[in-house]
């Protein structure tokens, strides 16, 4: 689909030498970009409600599962990209 935007200059000569430098065409490029853009957001989006489901009713003996459970889940994730 095609569609228009305004885009700042400095962005716009950015992107032209990063698509020429990528080889790919700029369309591909923005096309790209916004999909990354739209995935970030979404990442955030599951990680705010996760945070709101563990931290409602959170007892004492919870509270060290929990802090077991998010170790072990940082240290499984600590080379991921997201």
């Amino acid at each position: 689909m095609k569609t228009a935007v305004s885009i700042p200059d400095d962005l716009f000569v950015s992107a032209e030498k990063t698509a020429k430098k990528l080889g790919i065409p700029r369309s591909q490029l923005f096309a790209i970009a916004l999909e990354e853009f739209i995935q970030n957001h979404s990442k955030e989006k599951i990680t705010e409600k996760l945070n709101e489901v563990y931290a409602k009713n959170i007892d004492a003996t919870d509270h060290s599962i929990l802090n077991i459970s998010v170790s072990t889940l940082r240290r499984s994730l600590k080379n991921d990209s997201w």
